[in-house]
């Protein structure tokens, strides 16, 4: 039972209840009964004809054969729509779940767990209709199969009145099918790894076909052609695996064949035997043999070919749940209390011989580090690919927790705050940030802001004759409009700058200005240091024309810090920095550092 239990089918059958229970007995209830009145129709026409036969009053079975024949037409229709409303209301259950699984971890590491990735995808993507039809559609299909199924064993049991043995010989061989022909077995067969694998090789080559970004770099590259060939063979491919795994085996087709044939022979000659001996009259006869005839729907009923693309994902998005708690939590308050983060910082952060790497990333990303930065002055990171630079940012949001050592905010371990009650401390931008496809205001107030904190805001990132406050920053919206991915910036970093107006006592700013030139990259960070003054402020970037006006600057590498001090101490020491400074220099042909622009990520 704990193995059923854990078959994707189940679980996915057992969701239904959960996301409309109304909705879920309704589909069951008519599932059922279009199962069952095939073969009460039989019997229907059987009590006619016994009521010809006799000469008696036609009425009634004429009565009850008329409202059978009814429910058989009524019935399909009555399922489609709810079949259709049942998936729509179970996709529905099934996005806020995964939802819940994505936000409600305080940490993000679920989120880059590659253990997790693969059923991510799928819960993310199952009602899109890639690998099998959106839900709403799968159920109807789930439904006929079922149907069928329950239709041939009604009419395995109304023949079993006349002859068990006909019955268990005719249902057997037709049962037999699923078996000899391995249709039950298409399911597995459409989910492997293979069949995924070209899943997500013919999406990613769509998506570079169809998304905006990769526009420019298809054409002027002549990519256009690669990516359609490639979308097409790695979709061929996922056509041909699925029909692999569909079509009817063709060893045991004649043997299959044989075995159903003779069993229908043998059934039905005994059937013609015993209404020509009389020991059934031709009512029974008519019934017994509709009934045979019906048997054969459970060949071509059970869980056909949509449960692959429903049933896989329900599993997916439901072992989430228990995953991504573990994956993405945090640790808890030593002292089980957390305290508030109100006024920090006031003498600085630091961290202390601090450890950390990502799951399966081979190795720590930051390792016995120590760097300590003094509350109200600004510290710009600098470092190669890999040094460590946006991990410490995201401890420093704790977003993730170090294996060992400690992040201290005024001498206090991070793991002793209150998660939220630090991050409205901080007011971070990252260089994925997020574009809202909501107004300007809200895109730098996200939380709700007054206009005036919202404006001067816009103003010190140099933002303020971008658009109106109401303007929708889209295109798809009546009156909005779309921005460079400069003037993105500056928004970003005005949400940033409302943070701190609002009280934010943190700026951790990671590339958030590469779009930029380095003049308005230079520009942006004096407008930041002068709206932030006083403010603990975190930059990493990798152009020395901003580096240079932080108060520190922080060299790391393999994860550890190299050399910490100004930029004129680091220049003097003429260590790492100074290197870094004068290949940077050197590859411009120009000593003006206000220019330089060397690239360390």
């Amino acid at each position: 039972m704990q193995g059923l239990r854990a078959r994707a089918e189940w679980q996915f059958f057992a969701t239904l209840p959960k996301a409309a229970p109304g909705l879920a007995v309704a589909w069951w209830v008519v599932l059922v009964l279009r199962g069952v009145l095939p073969a009460v129709f039989a019997v229907a026409t059987g009590v006619l004809v016994q009521a010809v036969q006799s000469g008696g009053d036609l009425a009634r079975p004429l009565t009850f054969m008329g409202v059978v024949f009814v429910l058989l037409q009524v019935l399909a229709p009555v399922q489609q729509g709810l079949s259709a409303n049942l998936g729509d209301r179970t996709a529905a259950w099934l996005y806020d779940r995964l939802t819940d699984a994505c936000v409600d971890p305080p940490g993000m590491g679920h989120l880059e767990d590659p253990e997790l990735a693969e059923d991510l995808t799928a819960a993310r993507d199952f009602d899109l209709g890639q690998l099998g039809p959106p839900l709403f559609v799968a159920m109807d299909f789930i439904a006929g199969g079922l149907v069928e199924l329950i239709g041939g064993v009604t009419s395995v049991l109304v023949l079993a009145v006349w002859s068990p043995w006909a019955a268990l010989l005719l249902g057997g061989a037709w049962a037999s099918t699923h078996w000899l022909l391995r249709e039950s077995g298409v399911w597995r067969d459409r989910n492997t790894d293979e069949v995924r694998a070209a899943q997500r090789h013919s999406d990613y080559a769509y998506r570079l076909a169809v998304d905006p970004p990769a526009a420019k770099e298809l054409r002027m590259f002549g990519l256009v052609g690669w990516t359609v060939e490639r979308f097409v063979a790695h979709r061929t491919r996922l056509h041909e695996l699925q029909y692999r795994a569909t079509r009817l085996r063709e060893r045991p087709l004649l043997g299959c064949g044989l075995l159903v044939v003779g069993a229908n022979v043998a059934v039905f000659w005994a059937l013609a035997t015993a209404a020509f001996d009389g020991r059934v009259d031709l009512g029974q006869a008519v019934t017994y043999a509709q009934v045979a005839v019906g048997t054969s729907m459970i060949a071509f009923g059970g869980l056909n070919w949509a449960m692959d693309g429903a049933a896989g994902p329900v599993a997916a998005t439901l072992r989430l749940g228990p995953a991504t708690g573990p994956a993405g939590a945090l640790a808890p308050p030593p002292g089980g209390t957390p305290r508030p983060a109100a006024g920090m910082p006031t003498r600085g952060i630091r961290f202390r011989d601090v450890t950390f790497g990502y799951p399966a990333g081979g190795g720590p990303v930051l390792e016995h580090l120590d760097l300590e930065v003094p509350a109200g002055r600004s510290l710009a990171i600098v470092g190669q690919n890999g040094a460590g630079k946006t991990t410490l940012a995201k401890l420093l949001c704790r977003l993730y927790d170090p294996q060992s050592g400690a992040v201290e905010v005024d001498g206090v371990d991070l793991r002793d705050l209150d998660v939220e009650a630090w991050r409205g401390r901080v007011a971070a931008v990252f260089q994925d940030f997020v574009r809202f496809e909501l107004p300007l205001r809200s895109n730098v107030a996200p939380g709700g802001a007054p206009d005036d904190v919202v404006l001067a805001a816009l103003a010190d990132a140099g933002a303020d004759d971008l658009a109106g406050l109401d303007t929708p920053l889209a295109k798809g919206y009546p009156g909005g409009t779309d921005l460079s991915g400069g003037q993105w910036q500056r928004v970003a970093l005005a949400r940033a700058l409302a943070a701190v107006r609002l009280g934010a006592g943190v700026v951790l700013l990671d590339e958030p200005t590469a779009q930029l030139d380095v003049r308005g990259e230079a520009e942006i960070f004096r407008r930041i240091l002068e709206a932030t003054r006083g403010t603990t402020t975190v930059l990493v970037s990798h152009r020395f024309s901003t580096v240079r006006l932080a108060d520190l600057i922080c060299v790391l590498e393999h994860g550890r810090v190299v050399e910490l001090g100004s930029h004129d101490e680091l220049m003097a020491a003429g260590g790492r920095y100074r290197t870094m400074f004068d290949l940077q220099a050197q590859r411009f042909g120009t000593a003006d550092e206000e220019e330089v622009t060397y690239d360390v990520l």
